[in-house]
């Protein structure tokens, strides 16, 4: 038994050696594909990795793109409405940015279709030359409220005129029937509605926003009450809180040199008996987050200029401005009482109501409307010589595609 246990263990030398052999050709010939295939696998990565560096960025170029929209950091040839290109860095790869802007509404308002190409290109090692683009549209809406001053009177409510008031202009309200012409009152120009001419009225926050611009919030002044005796130009200040204006000297003039923002108050021209005063708006704007008040007979307003309040204005100065001054008188959310001792040039915008009379029952009283081209007005769309100067307002992406070259 022994002797065929150590004969059968003597008969295996050599019985390995097949299965070695039949191992080692069957690695060999997978040997050669899984490592083309694992190299293959290592160059896609690379590939993939670079992709998607450059998607990322021609994305920061589409980002780019989007700020300078918002700055408003872009000029566009008037003739092609193209920018011009410009070049930037991102992931190590080069990006190529350019713009075309669309004007989607010219005659009410300002509404913008922005094109963005972003081209991000490889800056070379090793692979082929590959490159992604992104095409972004963009919806912008940049503030132009110059609409407004195409009319003597522009109410989102209704209008009346009493006895004895011409406005020679044309009117701006919702519907024919929210106009009232009392008799010996009468409209020499059109009366408009939204069915003629559809008016987008602003918000506050819009307008707030706007002239917040020209003023330094982080330095309030001047304080509670300025008193025209002792100061003599003003602006631009921001207060923040109510405001009287008035003047205890000889009579005297107030010039304002630059945007006057009231904040969380009132602004009230005070009467000031003997002591009567000019304010000079020589072109710049008073602008109050609450109601202003012109007291009647003691105040005179000179040169072209905006009176705007979020709430009622009730306005009873004296006008000696010229013919060719234009002055705005606007509340944003409430009524105007307009009601001067005297005939004005420009444009009168109410919220609620327009209520226009003379200061006294047997007085007359005009409203002269001259085209506000040309006016040195600190109002959005005014002085704004491109659109690319507007502020803006909403942007929202409409479409957001990848190109791949």
């Amino acid at each position: 038994m022994e002797t065929i246990i150590r004969r059968a263990i003597r008969n295996e030398k050599g019985s390995v050696l097949p299965l070695v052999l039949i191992l080692l050709v069957v690695g060999g010939l997978i040997l050669t594909p899984l490592l083309g295939l694992m190299s293959t696998g290592l160059m896609a990565g690379q590939v993939y990795e670079r992709k998607t560096d450059e998607l990322y960025a021609a994305d920061a170029g589409v980002e780019d793109a989007i700020w300078r929209i918002q700055t408003n950091n872009l000029a566009f040839d008037p003739a092609s409405n193209w920018s011009e290109p410009w070049n930037l860095t991102a992931n190590g790869r080069n990006v190529t940015v350019q713009v075309y802007r669309e004007d989607l509404d010219p005659y009410c308002g300002e509404e913008f279709m922005y094109r963005i190409l972003s081209a991000a290109s490889d800056d070379g090692g090793g692979t082929a030359a590959i490159g992604t683009t992104i095409e972004a549209y963009l919806d912008v809406l940049a503030l132009n409220l110059s609409y407004m001053l195409d009319y003597a009177i522009v109410s989102n409510d209704t209008i009346t005129i009493q006895p004895h008031v011409t406005v020679n202009g044309s009117v701006w309200l919702p519907y024919e029937e929210d106009l009232t012409v009392w008799p010996g009152g009468e409209i020499t120009g059109n009366n408009v509605t939204s069915d003629d001419v559809l008016l987008t009225w602003p918000t506050f926050d819009q307008l707030s926003e706007y002239y917040l611009a020209f003023v330094d919030p982080e330095d309030p002044y001047p304080g509670d009450a300025v008193d025209i005796k002792i100061t003599k130009t003003l602006g631009p200040c921001y207060g923040n809180g109510a405001l009287a204006i008035d003047n205890t000297g000889d009579p005297d003039t107030l010039v304002i040199e630059g945007t006057v923002y009231v904040d969380n108050g009132n602004l009230d021209f005070n009467p000031a008996g003997s002591h009567n005063y000019t304010i000079d708006l020589s072109g710049e704007t008073i602008f109050v987050d609450g109601e202003i008040y012109f007291a009647p007979g003691c105040v005179t307003l000179t040169g072209s200029g905006c009176i705007i309040a979020r709430g009622d204005i009730t306005f009873q100065p004296s006008i000696s401005s010229g013919e060719d001054d234009f002055l705005l008188v606007m509340s944003i959310e409430g009524k105007v009482t307009f009601q001067p001792s005297s005939d004005m040039t420009g444009s009168v915008v109410g919220n609620v109501e327009v209520n226009v009379s003379p200061d006294h029952p047997k007085s007359e009283f005009t409203i002269n409307w001259i085209p506000w081209q040309g006016q040195q007005l600190n109002f959005p769309g005014v002085n704004e010589t491109s659109p690319e100067d507007l502020l803006i307002t909403s942007l929202r992406i409409e479409s957001w595609e990848i190109n791949p070259e």
